[in-house]
């Protein structure tokens, strides 16, 4: 359970699905078709779907490929926070937004593997929040080129180690889109205990 007090709700978190991100990127239509599917099914439960959308010298702000995904557009209702690094959650209105809602646990979708996911798990674990990434619903680009694994390996190697991750009060952990459950693990508990 989260170490945030007061949060009881859940949230989808969907970060740089942008049309520069993930234009070439590994197994992309797998994954937006696994994220629009927990879009959707967020939508269905009334549980929050957040977008997070970076800009910086190579991502112009307003450009073609600043733009999320024309599979995946935010509603008129949903928030959209704008970053500019890896952490999603470094000046940025996310905390802000995630406090208002009462959320304390994260779904976590999106791209870059090695990048901006990476960085969002590990910044919201370390604030208090539950976060669990959903393993066939992330990506990333080929950097081998740079030394890099391959996509498909830095994605495995993700989705490993996120598996065990452990904090006092805090739960990480992986999941396939199939079996993501939207309630917290407080909304679980108060079901069975009526």
């Amino acid at each position: 359970m989260t170490t945030l007090p007061d949060r009881p709700h859940t949230a989808l978190l969907v970060i740089d699905m942008q049309e520069a991100v993930i234009d070439k990127a590994h197994a992309r239509d797998a994954v937006v078709a696994n994220v629009r599917h927990l879009v959707d099914r967020a939508r269905g439960e009334g549980v929050p779907v957040l977008w997070v959308q970076h800009h910086d010298t190579n991502i112009v702000k307003g450009g073609p490929g600043w733009r999320i995904a024309a599979e995946l557009m935010p509603s008129e209702v949903e928030r959209v926070i704008e970053k500019s690094y890896g952490d999603a959650f470094e000046d940025t209105a996310l905390e802000g937004v995630l406090s208002e809602l009462r959320v304390g646990r994260l779904i976590i979708v999106g791209a870059e593997t090695d990048a901006c996911i990476r960085c969002t798990l590990h910044g919201a674990f370390v604030r208090g929040y539950d976060a669990l990434l959903v393993s066939d619903a992330h990506t990333t680009n080929d950097h081998t080129k740079w030394g890099a694994p391959t996509p498909a390996q830095v994605i495995a190697h993700t989705n490993l180690y996120w598996m065990d991750q452990t904090a006092p009060g805090r739960t990480a952990g992986v999941t396939a889109t199939h079996t993501v459950d939207f309630r917290s693990q407080a909304e679980t508990a108060g079901s069975a205990l009526t």
